[in-house]
């Protein structure tokens, strides 16, 4: 297929300032069944996440998708392990974000996800000094690993405290929060920050 054949991939919101965070976000209305909107529908999707947050080298994700069209089924279930690693950093960050425990199960769903990463994470020379590098080969689970390993460093690192949940009633989106006095409250102000003031204007111009 060629490049004017293949079909427009959808443009992620990035706005949640982590990987793991934005990973998390890939799906719009998680409070609502009926109304929500699954961003991530196929392995091309999980691509084009990947590419867009800079998880992998492009040269890798052009790799892993030619391999994924070869291998559908195979694709197919990786595609599968992303959502349930998604659900489960959803979960898990939305949880804290309100001031709770994350649950056992899904902490330990994230342990083993940046556990498998990690064994296929390793220390090479280059530009004059060290870097991490991941495996070579096209292992189509290779494009969650670094999301894999986001999660478990946001969860055990000193930002976790700035972990917040978009104050819109109907987002749930989660984001960190780096602002100077820490008193950011929407996921964008262009989106949920506008649209929510709108409708208290309206409910105070109502209420009067």
């Amino acid at each position: 297929m060629s490049a004017e054949q293949r079909p427009q991939e959808f443009q992620f919101d990035l706005s949640g300032g982590h990987l793991a965070l934005d990973f998390a976000n890939s799906i719009s209305r998680h409070d609502s069944p009926e109304k929500t909107v699954e961003h991530l529908n196929t392995y091309r999707d999980l691509i084009a996440f990947a590419r867009q947050g800079n998880a992998l080298a492009p040269e890798e994700l052009a790799v892993l998708l030619r391999k994924a069209e070869s291998q559908p089924r195979q694709a197919a279930q990786i595609l599968r392990a992303a959502i349930a690693l998604r659900e489960a950093a959803f979960r898990a960050f939305l949880a804290l974000a309100q001031g709770k425990p994350a649950s056992p199960p899904d902490i330990g769903y994230l342990n083993q996800a940046a556990t498998d990463a990690l064994k296929h994470r390793h220390i090479v020379r280059a530009n004059g000094g060290y870097e991490w590098r991941w495996d070579d080969g096209p292992l189509l689970e290779k494009v969650l690993w670094p999301i894999g390993v986001s999660a478990a460093t946001l969860l055990t690192s000193s930002e976790l405290t700035k972990v917040r949940e978009c104050e819109a009633g109907d987002c749930y989106w989660l984001f960190l929060d780096n602002s100077r006095n820490h008193s950011r409250r929407w996921c964008t102000m262009n989106a949920c920050g506008n649209r929510e003031k709108a409708r208290r204007h309206y409910r105070r111009q109502r209420g009067s």
